[in-house]
């Protein structure tokens, strides 16, 4: 190597924020083997949680938390909204053969959460740069799940529009705010620690 590629190569690794981090393959505009694999882990991980599901508001059994959503987060913000939209359509695959309503509501939800996140952490690799990705995904998911269940739950569940309406105060705002809150502050705890190992 000459010194002037030495030279160029050392002011570019300088020129990196120190509170910046890179996944390497989130880098990288071609689909490596290793960026392949690392997609696919997670959507087998938003998969797998996705089946663990329980309720968190006391006397409204029927809506139940899981954390699959964390799983699209952390996935966006390591390798980006690409990551992001994949997870969150691959991983609710299985749900849709046996609940495609619910599975449509949950794909439109995480990608109302994850996508806009990960694209404003994608400009701001801080985290203060990903609390705001968070919270800015959470209020646009959060109005998602609310038009959402309005549109759709009436197909599915025997539901008039206006029995749905009724719901959103005592039930589906509590819920989902909730809900977007635990994925929320269960990926800002984990999503640096995680993105450091991709990153090895």
């Amino acid at each position: 190597m000459s010194v002037s590629s030495h030279s160029a190569q050392q002011s570019n690794n300088q020129s990196r924020p120190d509170n910046e981090h890179s996944t390497g393959v989130a880098d990288s505009g071609r689909w490596s083997t290793k960026r392949i694999a690392m997609y696919a882990l997670f959507v087998a991980l938003a998969m797998a949680v996705s089946l663990i599901e329980f309720p968190i508001i006391p006397g409204v059994q029927w809506l139940k938390y899981d954390p699959s959503g964390i799983v699209c987060l952390v996935a966006g913000f390591a390798f980006g909204p690409s990551a992001a939209v994949i997870v969150s359509v691959l991983g609710f695959v299985p749900h849709l053969f046996t609940n495609p309503w619910g599975t449509l509501m949950a794909v439109l939800v995480a990608l109302a959460l994850s996508v806009p996140a990960s694209l404003i952490y994608r400009r701001n690799k801080t985290r203060k740069g990903a609390l705001l990705g968070i919270v800015v995904g959470a209020i646009i998911a959060l109005a998602a799940a609310i038009v959402g269940n309005i549109i759709v739950t009436p197909f599915y569940a025997h539901m008039t529009t206006a029995q749905v309406v009724a719901l959103i105060i005592p039930a589906l705002l509590p819920f989902n705010a909730l809900k977007f809150t635990i994925h929320g502050v269960v990926t800002f705890l984990v999503y640096k620690p995680i993105s450091n190992l991709l990153n090895h």
